[in-house]
């Protein structure tokens, strides 16, 4: 299955227009990135922007994390979740960076293309394409396009990849397909859509602006037909005696 870039880049201008004007996220350096990423699995965005916050005031610089009890870490980064896996994860990924580069420092990536990037990343403890996807789109500017849980949840519905994809492989079927110049813009688009509409329980498809692309939308209108629920934009004439 190949994603029509054109339908993608209708869904892009649909969301956009609706959403108001594309927003980017403050940049981050490079590693900031990559600790925030990890923050950021299995929880929300206000929890994991907590944790983020309190482990840099709690630690003002990288080597003090690494040179930290790991206890100390995970209680700086409660608020996150999984404070003890992520905790660990954390230093070690920062003592792989020291080994590797003599420091805690990624600045060097600046000077990589997009796919050294991407390798360097993912060989990192516990770092992944999303991860990396993150790093080269939020801290970069490269035009990379991350899948997250409300990105690849949408592009099952819309079609784009089958049930049942892997994070991974719906990384390497989406990224090629969706056009550079909007990759970010439809990723954040998505992730407010999922939030707000195309949620994973009980979504809003009576007023999804994206419901005549959508085949699980349709099957919903369906449903709501049958049920005796207008969808957005129909009637149902009064039932005959």
């Amino acid at each position: 299955m190949t994603p029509d870039p054109g339908q993608i880049a209708a869904v892009q201008r649909r969301l956009r227009a609706s959403q108001g004007p594309f927003v980017p996220k403050p940049r981050l350096p490079i590693l900031d990135e990559v600790i925030a990423t990890v923050l950021s699995q299995h929880t929300s965005d206000h929890n994991s922007e907590r944790a983020f916050a309190q482990l840099k005031t709690k630690f003002p610089d990288w080597e003090q994390v690494l040179a930290a009890p790991a206890g100390q870490v995970a209680d700086a980064i409660r608020s996150g979740g999984m404070a003890d896996q992520k905790a660990s994860r954390i230093q070690q990924i920062l003592a792989a960076i020291r080994t590797r580069e003599g420091r805690i420092d990624l600045r060097r990536l600046h000077d990589l293309d997009d796919a050294e990037v991407e390798d360097y990343l993912t060989s990192l403890p516990g770092v992944g394409p999303k991860t990396a996807a993150c790093v080269l789109t939020f801290s970069m500017g490269r035009a990379a396009f991350p899948v997250d849980t409300h990105v690849h949840r949408i592009a099952v519905r819309l079609g784009w990849i089958p049930p049942g994809t892997t994070a991974d492989k719906a990384y390497r079927i989406l990224s090629p397909a969706v056009p550079p110049e909007i990759r970010y813009d439809l990723h954040m688009a998505l992730i407010v859509h999922g939030r707000a509409v195309c949620s994973a329980q009980r979504p809003r498809c009576a007023g999804c602006v994206l419901r005549d692309q959508c085949a699980y939308g349709r099957e919903e209108g369906r449903s709501e037909t049958n049920s005796g629920v207008a969808p957005a934009g129909s009637s149902i004439s009064p039932s005959r005696p």
